[in-house]
Protein backbone atom coordinates (compact mmCIF):
# COMPACT_ATOMS: atom_id res chain seq x y z
CA UNK A 1 0.00 0.00 0.00
CA UNK A 2 1.49 3.35 -0.94
CA UNK A 3 2.54 5.95 1.63
CA UNK A 4 1.70 9.56 1.40
CA UNK A 5 3.15 12.34 3.69
CA UNK A 6 0.61 15.08 4.11
CA UNK A 7 2.37 18.77 5.36
CA UNK A 8 -0.39 21.26 6.03
CA UNK A 9 -0.92 23.58 9.30
CA UNK A 10 -4.72 23.34 9.34
CA UNK A 11 -6.06 20.59 10.73
CA UNK A 12 -9.22 20.62 8.59
CA UNK A 13 -6.80 20.45 5.52
CA UNK A 14 -4.91 17.25 6.62
CA UNK A 15 -8.11 15.61 7.90
CA UNK A 16 -9.86 16.05 4.30
CA UNK A 17 -6.50 15.03 2.69
CA UNK A 18 -6.44 11.70 4.81
CA UNK A 19 -9.80 10.45 3.66
CA UNK A 20 -9.18 11.38 0.06
CA UNK A 21 -6.14 9.45 0.08
CA UNK A 22 -7.57 6.68 2.02
CA UNK A 23 -10.33 6.19 -0.05
CA UNK A 24 -7.45 5.42 -2.73
CA UNK A 25 -6.30 2.58 -0.77
CA UNK A 26 -3.23 4.94 0.26
CA UNK A 27 -1.74 5.08 4.05
CA UNK A 28 -0.86 8.61 5.36
CA UNK A 29 1.06 10.45 7.82
CA UNK A 30 0.31 13.92 8.67
CA UNK A 31 2.53 17.03 9.47
CA UNK A 32 1.62 20.39 10.72
CA UNK A 33 5.11 22.04 9.91
CA UNK A 34 8.11 21.64 7.92
CA UNK A 35 10.41 20.47 11.01
CA UNK A 36 8.06 17.63 11.62
CA UNK A 37 7.74 16.68 7.83
CA UNK A 38 11.66 16.67 7.97
CA UNK A 39 11.64 13.70 10.65
CA UNK A 40 8.73 11.86 9.73
CA UNK A 41 10.92 11.86 5.58
CA UNK A 42 13.87 10.37 8.03
CA UNK A 43 12.36 7.78 9.30
CA UNK A 44 10.37 5.98 6.42
CA UNK A 45 10.48 5.96 2.51
CA UNK A 46 7.08 7.91 1.00
CA UNK A 47 5.69 7.38 -2.14
CA UNK A 48 4.29 11.24 -2.38
CA UNK A 49 4.10 14.38 -0.55
CA UNK A 50 1.52 17.02 -0.42
CA UNK A 51 2.88 20.32 1.05
CA UNK A 52 1.16 23.60 1.34
CA UNK A 53 3.16 26.49 0.60
CA UNK A 54 2.74 28.47 3.73
CA UNK A 55 3.79 26.49 7.30
CA UNK A 56 4.61 28.26 10.61
CA UNK A 57 8.02 27.46 10.45
CA UNK A 58 9.26 28.18 6.19
CA UNK A 59 7.24 26.95 3.00
CA UNK A 60 6.64 24.06 0.95
CA UNK A 61 9.53 25.40 -1.33
CA UNK A 62 12.06 24.57 1.58
CA UNK A 63 10.14 20.64 1.65
CA UNK A 64 10.32 20.43 -2.12
CA UNK A 65 14.53 21.34 -2.10
CA UNK A 66 14.80 19.22 0.46
CA UNK A 67 13.28 16.21 -1.09
CA UNK A 68 14.94 16.81 -4.40
CA UNK A 69 17.96 16.81 -2.46
CA UNK A 70 17.45 13.53 -0.43
CA UNK A 71 15.14 11.52 -1.61
CA UNK A 72 14.25 12.40 -5.20
CA UNK A 73 12.35 9.59 -6.32
CA UNK A 74 9.31 10.82 -3.98
CA UNK A 75 6.86 13.12 -6.11
CA UNK A 76 5.96 16.59 -3.98
CA UNK A 77 2.97 18.38 -4.89
CA UNK A 78 2.37 21.73 -3.48
CA UNK A 79 -1.19 23.12 -2.28
CA UNK A 80 -1.25 26.57 -3.00
CA UNK A 81 -3.65 29.12 -2.86
CA UNK A 82 -6.29 29.78 -5.20
CA UNK A 83 -5.57 32.11 -8.50
CA UNK A 84 -1.77 31.52 -6.97
CA UNK A 85 0.03 30.92 -10.20
CA UNK A 86 3.25 32.96 -9.68
CA UNK A 87 3.42 30.85 -6.66
CA UNK A 88 2.59 27.46 -8.46
CA UNK A 89 5.17 28.49 -11.09
CA UNK A 90 7.85 28.55 -8.32
CA UNK A 91 6.91 25.43 -6.75
CA UNK A 92 7.25 23.30 -10.21
CA UNK A 93 10.91 25.31 -11.23
CA UNK A 94 11.94 24.19 -7.58
CA UNK A 95 11.23 20.54 -8.73
CA UNK A 96 7.67 19.92 -7.66
CA UNK A 97 5.70 17.29 -9.51
CA UNK A 98 2.77 19.38 -9.62
CA UNK A 99 0.51 21.61 -7.95
CA UNK A 100 -2.96 21.81 -6.42
CA UNK A 101 -5.14 24.81 -5.45
CA UNK A 102 -7.06 25.55 -2.69
CA UNK A 103 -10.58 24.85 -2.32
CA UNK A 104 -9.16 21.25 -3.20
CA UNK A 105 -10.97 19.74 -5.87
CA UNK A 106 -11.49 15.75 -5.44
CA UNK A 107 -11.34 14.85 -9.41
CA UNK A 108 -8.32 16.84 -9.77
CA UNK A 109 -6.33 15.56 -6.60
CA UNK A 110 -7.40 12.24 -7.72
CA UNK A 111 -5.70 12.79 -11.11
CA UNK A 112 -2.96 14.36 -9.59
CA UNK A 113 -1.81 11.30 -6.68
CA UNK A 114 -2.87 8.65 -9.56
CA UNK A 115 -0.12 10.61 -12.00
CA UNK A 116 2.72 10.58 -9.09
CA UNK A 117 2.35 7.33 -8.17
CA UNK A 118 2.55 5.55 -11.63
CA UNK A 119 6.36 7.64 -11.27
CA UNK A 120 8.07 4.59 -9.62
CA UNK A 121 5.54 1.71 -10.62
CA UNK A 122 6.76 -1.13 -12.65
CA UNK A 123 3.72 -0.05 -15.40
CA UNK A 124 5.33 3.29 -15.60
CA UNK A 125 9.12 1.31 -15.59
CA UNK A 126 7.87 -0.33 -18.41
CA UNK A 127 6.32 2.44 -20.19
CA UNK A 128 9.61 4.04 -19.59
CA UNK A 129 11.97 1.83 -21.70
CA UNK A 130 9.47 1.61 -24.24
CA UNK A 131 10.48 5.50 -24.42
CA UNK A 132 13.99 5.29 -23.86
CA UNK A 133 13.42 2.84 -26.93
CA UNK A 134 11.36 5.63 -29.04
CA UNK A 135 13.94 8.18 -28.23
CA UNK A 136 17.18 6.02 -29.17
CA UNK A 137 14.84 5.83 -32.51
CA UNK A 138 14.44 9.24 -33.17
CA UNK A 139 16.85 11.48 -31.01
CA UNK A 140 19.72 9.83 -32.30
CA UNK A 141 23.20 11.05 -31.60
CA UNK A 142 26.01 10.80 -28.61
CA UNK A 143 27.55 13.93 -29.27
CA UNK A 144 28.06 15.87 -25.44
CA UNK A 145 25.06 18.19 -26.37
CA UNK A 146 23.27 15.55 -27.15
CA UNK A 147 23.37 13.04 -23.89
CA UNK A 148 23.04 16.39 -21.76
CA UNK A 149 19.53 16.69 -23.77
CA UNK A 150 18.78 13.30 -23.23
CA UNK A 151 19.63 13.28 -19.73
CA UNK A 152 17.51 16.62 -18.90
CA UNK A 153 14.21 14.85 -20.60
CA UNK A 154 14.71 11.93 -18.19
CA UNK A 155 14.44 14.34 -15.52
CA UNK A 156 11.90 16.96 -17.20
CA UNK A 157 9.60 13.49 -17.93
CA UNK A 158 9.02 13.08 -14.12
CA UNK A 159 7.43 16.53 -13.83
CA UNK A 160 4.05 17.38 -15.00
CA UNK A 161 5.17 21.41 -15.51
CA UNK A 162 4.70 22.52 -18.94
CA UNK A 163 7.75 22.69 -21.32
CA UNK A 164 8.97 25.08 -23.36
CA UNK A 165 11.38 23.95 -26.62
CA UNK A 166 13.04 26.02 -28.09
CA UNK A 167 15.03 25.68 -31.37
CA UNK A 168 15.32 26.21 -35.02
CA UNK A 169 13.34 24.78 -37.92
CA UNK A 170 13.47 20.92 -38.19
CA UNK A 171 15.58 20.05 -34.97
CA UNK A 172 13.13 17.64 -34.01
CA UNK A 173 11.45 19.77 -31.44
CA UNK A 174 8.28 17.34 -31.56
CA UNK A 175 10.46 14.19 -31.18
CA UNK A 176 11.91 15.98 -28.19
CA UNK A 177 8.54 16.18 -27.34
CA UNK A 178 7.19 12.49 -27.75
CA UNK A 179 10.15 11.61 -25.71
CA UNK A 180 9.57 13.64 -22.82
CA UNK A 181 6.02 12.11 -23.22
CA UNK A 182 6.80 8.58 -23.70
CA UNK A 183 9.15 8.66 -20.36
CA UNK A 184 6.81 9.99 -17.98
CA UNK A 185 3.66 8.62 -15.87
CA UNK A 186 1.35 9.68 -19.10
CA UNK A 187 3.12 7.51 -21.42
CA UNK A 188 0.02 5.35 -22.11
CA UNK A 189 -2.42 8.38 -22.88
CA UNK A 190 -2.58 10.55 -25.69
CA UNK A 191 -0.15 12.91 -26.75
CA UNK A 192 -1.96 15.09 -29.34
CA UNK A 193 0.17 17.30 -31.17
CA UNK A 194 -1.34 20.32 -33.13
CA UNK A 195 0.39 22.99 -35.30
CA UNK A 196 -1.24 26.58 -34.04
CA UNK A 197 -0.17 28.24 -37.17
CA UNK A 198 -1.93 25.64 -39.84
CA UNK A 199 -5.60 26.35 -37.57
CA UNK A 200 -8.06 28.63 -39.51
CA UNK A 201 -8.40 32.19 -36.90
CA UNK A 202 -12.43 31.66 -36.82
CA UNK A 203 -12.22 28.18 -35.79
CA UNK A 204 -9.26 27.52 -33.40
CA UNK A 205 -11.60 28.04 -30.26
CA UNK A 206 -13.38 25.16 -31.40
CA UNK A 207 -10.74 23.07 -32.36
CA UNK A 208 -9.18 23.96 -29.44
CA UNK A 209 -12.18 23.25 -27.03
CA UNK A 210 -14.53 21.91 -28.52
CA UNK A 211 -18.05 22.86 -29.62
CA UNK A 212 -21.88 21.97 -28.28
CA UNK A 213 -24.48 21.21 -30.94
CA UNK A 214 -26.45 23.99 -32.79
CA UNK A 215 -23.68 26.60 -31.11
CA UNK A 216 -23.04 28.23 -34.73
CA UNK A 217 -23.89 27.28 -38.49
CA UNK A 218 -22.74 23.75 -39.44
CA UNK A 219 -22.62 22.52 -35.48
CA UNK A 220 -24.67 19.58 -36.11
CA UNK A 221 -23.47 17.58 -33.49
CA UNK A 222 -21.26 17.83 -29.82
CA UNK A 223 -17.59 17.82 -30.89
CA UNK A 224 -14.69 17.58 -28.17
CA UNK A 225 -11.48 20.34 -28.67
CA UNK A 226 -8.17 18.96 -28.49
CA UNK A 227 -7.38 19.84 -24.44
CA UNK A 228 -10.65 17.01 -23.97
CA UNK A 229 -8.48 14.15 -26.78
CA UNK A 230 -5.50 14.98 -24.83
CA UNK A 231 -7.40 14.54 -21.58
CA UNK A 232 -4.75 12.13 -19.19
CA UNK A 233 -1.90 12.99 -21.57
CA UNK A 234 -0.23 15.63 -23.40
CA UNK A 235 -0.67 18.62 -25.49
CA UNK A 236 2.03 19.95 -28.12
CA UNK A 237 1.35 23.14 -29.03
CA UNK A 238 4.23 23.32 -31.79
CA UNK A 239 4.59 26.61 -33.41
CA UNK A 240 2.42 28.50 -30.58
CA UNK A 241 3.94 32.13 -31.00
CA UNK A 242 1.66 31.48 -34.69
CA UNK A 243 -1.36 32.13 -31.88
CA UNK A 244 -3.48 35.20 -32.60
CA UNK A 245 -3.85 36.95 -29.52
CA UNK A 246 -7.23 36.62 -28.59
CA UNK A 247 -6.66 32.94 -28.24
CA UNK A 248 -3.55 33.52 -26.43
CA UNK A 249 -5.92 34.48 -23.46
CA UNK A 250 -8.28 31.77 -23.48
CA UNK A 251 -5.44 29.59 -23.87
CA UNK A 252 -3.87 31.21 -21.14
CA UNK A 253 -7.02 30.32 -18.60
CA UNK A 254 -7.20 26.93 -19.84
CA UNK A 255 -3.87 26.50 -18.84
CA UNK A 256 -4.40 28.30 -15.24
CA UNK A 257 -7.76 26.80 -14.45
CA UNK A 258 -7.47 23.28 -15.68
CA UNK A 259 -10.68 23.74 -17.62
CA UNK A 260 -12.15 24.45 -20.55
CA UNK A 261 -15.37 25.69 -21.87
CA UNK A 262 -16.91 24.26 -25.13
CA UNK A 263 -18.87 26.56 -28.06
CA UNK A 264 -21.62 27.47 -26.89
CA UNK A 265 -21.07 25.56 -23.62
CA UNK A 266 -22.81 27.35 -20.50
CA UNK A 267 -19.93 25.75 -18.11
CA UNK A 268 -16.29 24.78 -18.12
CA UNK A 269 -15.49 21.43 -17.48
CA UNK A 270 -12.14 20.00 -15.84
CA UNK A 271 -8.89 18.80 -18.28
CA UNK A 272 -6.13 16.92 -16.90
CA UNK A 273 -3.40 17.94 -19.94
CA UNK A 274 0.56 18.56 -19.66
CA UNK A 275 1.09 21.57 -21.81
CA UNK A 276 4.53 20.93 -23.88
CA UNK A 277 4.98 23.84 -26.56
CA UNK A 278 7.15 24.87 -29.20
CA UNK A 279 8.48 27.66 -31.79
CA UNK A 280 11.51 28.38 -33.73
CA UNK A 281 10.77 32.02 -33.26
CA UNK A 282 12.27 34.22 -30.50
CA UNK A 283 9.13 34.75 -27.72
CA UNK A 284 10.74 37.63 -25.99
CA UNK A 285 10.88 39.36 -28.98
CA UNK A 286 7.46 38.75 -30.16
CA UNK A 287 6.19 40.06 -26.55
CA UNK A 288 8.61 43.33 -27.45
CA UNK A 289 6.60 43.74 -30.72
CA UNK A 290 3.71 43.42 -28.98
CA UNK A 291 2.51 39.71 -30.88
CA UNK A 292 2.83 37.46 -27.39
CA UNK A 293 1.83 38.05 -24.51
CA UNK A 294 3.94 37.96 -21.40
CA UNK A 295 1.74 36.00 -19.26
CA UNK A 296 1.62 33.09 -21.34
CA UNK A 297 5.59 33.27 -21.93
CA UNK A 298 5.72 32.73 -17.82
CA UNK A 299 3.02 29.97 -17.84
CA UNK A 300 4.50 28.30 -21.09
CA UNK A 301 8.27 28.64 -20.24
CA UNK A 302 8.25 27.06 -16.33
CA UNK A 303 10.99 24.86 -18.19
CA UNK A 304 12.90 25.26 -20.86
CA UNK A 305 14.74 23.08 -23.13
CA UNK A 306 16.97 24.06 -26.31
CA UNK A 307 17.23 21.25 -29.31
CA UNK A 308 20.70 22.23 -30.55
CA UNK A 309 21.25 22.79 -34.37
CA UNK A 310 22.59 20.23 -36.50
CA UNK A 311 25.87 21.99 -37.00
CA UNK A 312 26.17 21.97 -33.29
CA UNK A 313 26.14 18.19 -33.37
CA UNK A 314 27.80 17.24 -36.30
CA UNK A 315 29.96 13.89 -34.74
CA UNK A 316 26.09 13.11 -35.10
CA UNK A 317 25.62 12.97 -38.99
CA UNK A 318 27.21 9.65 -39.53
CA UNK A 319 24.64 8.02 -37.09
CA UNK A 320 21.69 10.16 -38.65
CA UNK A 321 22.70 9.68 -42.35
CA UNK A 322 23.16 6.11 -42.01
CA UNK A 323 19.70 5.75 -39.93
CA UNK A 324 17.91 7.68 -42.59
CA UNK A 325 19.64 5.31 -45.54
CA UNK A 326 18.20 2.33 -43.69
CA UNK A 327 14.67 3.47 -43.37
CA UNK A 328 14.64 4.29 -47.11
CA UNK A 329 16.01 1.35 -48.16
CA UNK A 330 13.48 -0.46 -46.16
CA UNK A 331 10.80 1.58 -47.30
CA UNK A 332 11.62 0.97 -51.23
CA UNK A 333 13.36 -2.23 -50.58
CA UNK A 334 16.20 -1.71 -51.37
CA UNK A 335 19.01 -4.43 -50.07
CA UNK A 336 20.65 -1.51 -48.98
CA UNK A 337 22.06 2.24 -49.36
CA UNK A 338 25.27 3.92 -47.99
CA UNK A 339 26.57 7.33 -48.26
CA UNK A 340 30.46 7.05 -48.98
CA UNK A 341 33.52 9.09 -47.25
CA UNK A 342 33.33 11.81 -49.90
CA UNK A 343 30.32 12.01 -49.65
CA UNK A 344 29.63 12.47 -45.86
CA UNK A 345 32.88 15.11 -45.98
CA UNK A 346 31.08 16.94 -47.84
CA UNK A 347 27.73 16.93 -45.70
CA UNK A 348 30.30 18.01 -43.20
CA UNK A 349 31.06 21.07 -44.27
CA UNK A 350 26.93 22.02 -45.02
CA UNK A 351 25.50 24.31 -42.59
CA UNK A 352 22.25 22.92 -42.87
CA UNK A 353 20.31 25.59 -42.14
CA UNK A 354 16.98 23.62 -41.84
CA UNK A 355 18.71 20.97 -39.67
CA UNK A 356 17.87 17.45 -39.16
CA UNK A 357 14.53 17.54 -41.43
CA UNK A 358 16.28 18.74 -44.30
CA UNK A 359 19.58 16.27 -44.02
CA UNK A 360 16.67 13.55 -44.38
CA UNK A 361 14.96 15.06 -48.02
CA UNK A 362 18.91 15.72 -49.05
CA UNK A 363 19.89 11.94 -48.51
CA UNK A 364 16.33 10.97 -50.11
CA UNK A 365 16.87 13.14 -53.15
CA UNK A 366 20.38 11.83 -53.52
CA UNK A 367 19.22 7.97 -53.07
CA UNK A 368 16.20 8.54 -55.69
CA UNK A 369 18.74 10.50 -57.96
CA UNK A 370 21.79 8.35 -58.41
CA UNK A 371 22.59 5.07 -60.11
CA UNK A 372 24.19 2.93 -57.31
CA UNK A 373 23.48 2.16 -54.09
CA UNK A 374 26.28 4.40 -52.72
CA UNK A 375 25.84 8.15 -52.49
CA UNK A 376 29.18 10.11 -53.02
CA UNK A 377 29.51 14.02 -53.06
CA UNK A 378 28.32 14.62 -56.89
CA UNK A 379 24.81 12.88 -56.31
CA UNK A 380 24.04 15.49 -53.21
CA UNK A 381 23.55 18.54 -54.86
CA UNK A 382 23.70 20.57 -51.99
CA UNK A 383 22.15 23.96 -51.75
CA UNK A 384 24.98 26.79 -52.08
CA UNK A 385 25.79 28.49 -49.20
CA UNK A 386 24.03 32.19 -49.11
CA UNK A 387 26.15 35.30 -50.01
CA UNK A 388 27.62 37.10 -47.15
CA UNK A 389 26.05 39.58 -45.22
CA UNK A 390 27.35 42.36 -46.93
CA UNK A 391 26.80 41.56 -50.31
CA UNK A 392 24.35 44.05 -51.67
CA UNK A 393 21.31 42.59 -52.73
CA UNK A 394 20.65 42.10 -56.33
CA UNK A 395 18.03 44.73 -58.06
CA UNK A 396 14.31 44.20 -58.67
CA UNK A 397 13.68 42.47 -61.67
CA UNK A 398 10.52 40.45 -63.11
CA UNK A 399 12.50 37.41 -62.94
CA UNK A 400 11.45 36.05 -59.95
CA UNK A 401 7.40 36.03 -61.23
CA UNK A 402 8.89 34.72 -64.99
CA UNK A 403 11.23 32.34 -63.00
CA UNK A 404 7.99 30.77 -60.97
CA UNK A 405 5.62 30.69 -64.47
CA UNK A 406 8.96 28.61 -65.86
CA UNK A 407 8.90 26.40 -62.90
CA UNK A 408 4.71 25.29 -63.58
CA UNK A 409 5.22 25.53 -67.19
CA UNK A 410 8.19 22.99 -66.92
CA UNK A 411 6.50 21.04 -64.31
CA UNK A 412 3.22 20.47 -66.64
CA UNK A 413 5.12 19.25 -69.44
CA UNK A 414 7.16 16.73 -67.49
CA UNK A 415 4.22 15.79 -65.92
CA UNK A 416 2.34 15.13 -69.23
CA UNK A 417 5.52 13.22 -70.43
CA UNK A 418 5.40 10.80 -67.61
CA UNK A 419 1.88 10.47 -67.75
CA UNK A 420 1.66 9.43 -71.55
CA UNK A 421 4.70 7.25 -70.97
CA UNK A 422 2.81 5.32 -68.26
CA UNK A 423 -0.57 5.21 -70.44
CA UNK A 424 1.58 4.23 -73.27
CA UNK A 425 3.28 1.05 -71.10
CA UNK A 426 -0.35 0.30 -69.47
CA UNK A 427 1.55 1.91 -66.22
CA UNK A 428 4.42 -0.42 -66.29
CA UNK A 429 6.42 1.49 -64.39
CA UNK A 430 9.81 -0.13 -65.56
CA UNK A 431 9.11 0.27 -69.33
CA UNK A 432 8.05 3.77 -69.11
CA UNK A 433 10.97 4.74 -66.93
CA UNK A 434 13.53 3.08 -70.09
CA UNK A 435 10.94 4.57 -72.45
CA UNK A 436 11.59 8.50 -70.46
CA UNK A 437 15.22 7.40 -70.56
CA UNK A 438 15.10 7.32 -66.57
CA UNK A 439 16.17 4.78 -63.94
CA UNK A 440 13.13 3.36 -62.10
CA UNK A 441 14.25 4.93 -58.82
CA UNK A 442 14.68 8.18 -60.83
CA UNK A 443 10.36 8.10 -62.22
CA UNK A 444 9.33 6.51 -58.67
CA UNK A 445 10.94 10.05 -57.25
CA UNK A 446 9.32 12.07 -60.00
CA UNK A 447 5.90 10.33 -59.54
CA UNK A 448 5.82 11.28 -55.16
CA UNK A 449 7.70 14.91 -56.42
CA UNK A 450 4.54 15.38 -58.88
CA UNK A 451 1.64 13.76 -56.78
CA UNK A 452 1.04 11.72 -60.08
CA UNK A 453 -0.02 8.70 -58.14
Amino acid sequence: MPHALIVDDEADIRELLEITLGRMDLQTQAAANVNEAKDLLAKQPFDLCLTDMRLPDGNGIEIVTHIQQHYPRTPVAMITAYGSMDTAIKALKAGAFDFVSKPIELGPLRDLVSSALQLNTDTVSSAKSKGEVAAGETLLGESPIMVRLKATIGKVARSQAPVFLHGESGVGKELVARSIHAQGPRADRPFVPVNCGAIPTDLMESEFFGHVKGSFTGAVTNKEGLFQAASGGSLFLDEVADLPLHMQVKLLRAIQERAVKPVGAHRESHVDVRILSATHKDLLAEIDRGTFRQDLYYRINVIELKVPALRDRLTDLSRLAGHFLDRIAAHWGEGYLALSTDGLEKLRQYTFPGNVRELENILERAATLCDSNVIHADDLHLARAPAPIDTPPPAPEEAPALDGQLQDYLSTREKDAIVKALEQTRWNKTRAAKLLGLTFRQLRYRLKKLNIE
